[in-house]
């Protein structure tokens, strides 16, 4: 006599069609737990009575889920949950766009030592002006010039990392009911703090370099005067990794200038400067914010961010600075400090770099054609592909216990997809065991790259 499933038949909720509703019904049991591996699920034909189903449509539901690896059918026994690692252990979390983690516990302590010797009380003494204590401006200024940014210090705003000058900047630019016109796929940051401020959305289209110049002037004419900006990460895009060639920086800041829009230019994925790259802000100073952080090129702890703002908007956006209430922690200055005067700031950007490369080598090792070849050196990947095909390799990874960005959080609109890798959090035995998992996944999914143009390699 077999077993009775321990399964309550449900349908997700929805707008999918009943097929997607069960797939997406069964992943969200199996995901929290509350199937096993070894249950055994209920009979097609049973299943199919009692929610009211085509047998066709448990079939086929059934058949998607055991290429994703949830289930496992034995002829003559019936189906089963097929997932044997899931939540063993902490999750391996992929879905975090951190630098690998190189500082030491001597490094940390010889930096408090010399901090110690040299220390301003009045730095802890006083509140500092809005835009930060000239001293710590001075130096991320000196710190840009090394990555390829001009920075007057004076036009240099310290902030909590670059997500607090990205909702600086969108303060400033757009507010309320304002216009944001962004790449298609896109930092998933920038959408959350576009709806959290009331900032109205618009998807450019874009290829293999990101945001094409043609479609941005299209977008900018269409949406009409009012309050607007356009956010480019041109160097190793969040999340598909493109690098726009010169010709496209280019011809973005002229449509820029010639409409009088500005330009949020986020480069904190480009770890050392490239001449044949070259900043926007440097191309067309009087209409881009300038975003970079220590968080992303040295230390995520290190939650100092810089902002550099044309002369014209700096009364503003030190409003809006000091509108936002956050003071940058005067110990993290001084660390920041200590780093760029003794060369360990080098030290660690170079040791970052050479670990990024490393695993970059072993995830296209391991994934192949999977996954797309950036220009420049940095911590996360893309793994173009169909969007059903996405939804899919997430939620098989989850089931494993690999926390991968969902790919719904970077999608501004259009047709391109895929899943974005965050490979310089993890330790390195984790991140090798987690891409052989998903090389598996993808495996056993087959190849799905979907219509877009821009996403082939």
């Amino acid at each position: 006599m077999r077993l009775q499933s321990p399964w309550e038949p449900r349908l997700a909720e929805g707008s999918e069609s009943p097929c997607g509703r069960l797939v997406a019904a069964l992943s969200e049991d199996i995901i929290a737990g509350h199937l096993d591996a070894g249950d055994r699920l209920p009979a097609h034909r049973d299943l199919a009575w009692r929610l009211g189903l085509g047998l066709g449509t448990v079939t086929k539901a059934y058949g998607i889920l055991e290429r994703r690896g949830l289930l496992r059918s034995v002829k003559g026994r019936g189906t089963f949950v097929a997932v044997t690692e899931a939540r063993r252990g902490p999750a391996i979390d992929l879905s975090r766009n951190a630098p690998p983690a190189v500082i030491s516990e001597r490094l940390l302590s010889q930096s408090l030592t010399a901090i110690a010797r040299r220390i301003d009380a009045d730095v802890f003494n006083t509140y500092p002006p809005v835009t930060g204590h000239a001293r710590f401006r001075n130096e991320l200024a000196r710190w840009f010039h090394r990555l390829g940014m001009e920075a007057d210090p004076r036009c240099l705003l310290l902030t909590g990392g670059a997500q607090h000058a990205l909702s600086v900047s969108l303060s400033t630019l757009c507010g309320p009911g304002g216009t944001l016109f962004l790449e298609e796929q896109t930092y998933p940051g920038a959408l959350s703090v576009s709806r959290h401020l009331g900032v109205r959305v618009v998807s450019v289209d874009m290829d293999e370099q990101g945001m094409l110049p043609d479609r941005l002037e299209g977008a900018v004419v269409a949406a009409g005067k009012g309050r607007s900006a356009v956010y480019l990460t041109p160097t190793m895009q969040n999340p598909t990794t493109s690098s726009m060639s010169r010709a496209r920086r280019e011809a973005i800041a002229e449509i820029c200038r010639t409409h009088d829009v500005v330009v949020i230019e986020d480069v904190v994925y480009s770890l050392s400067p490239d001449p044949d790259y070259p900043q926007i802000a440097s191309l067309a100073p009087e209409h881009v914010f300038y975003i970079n952080s220590l968080s992303k090129t040295l230390n995520p702890a290190l939650r100092i961010g810089g902002l550099v703002v044309p002369p014209a908007w700096l009364e503003r956006a030190e409003a809006a600075v000091h509108a936002s209430g956050l003071m940058i922690s005067p110990l993290s200055c001084s660390v920041m400090e200590q780093w760029l005067l003794d060369g360990t700031a080098d030290a660690i950007s170079a040791a970052i770099q050479e670990e990024a490369n490393r695993r970059r080598a072993l995830a296209t090792d391991l994934l192949g054609e999977a996954v797309r070849r950036p220009i420049h050196v940095g911590y996360h990947l893309w793994m173009p592909m169909g969007r059903a095909h996405a939804e899919a390799v997430h939620t098989a990874a989850k089931a494993l216990g690999i926390l991968l960005t969902p790919p719904s959080s970077t999608c501004a609109g259009g047709s391109g997809s895929g899943i974005r890798l965050c490979i310089g959090a993890p330790s390195a035995e984790d991140l090798e065991q987690a891409l052989a998992a998903l090389k598996n996944i993808v495996d056993r999914l087959g190849t799905s790259p979907g219509p877009e143009r821009w996403m082939a390699r």
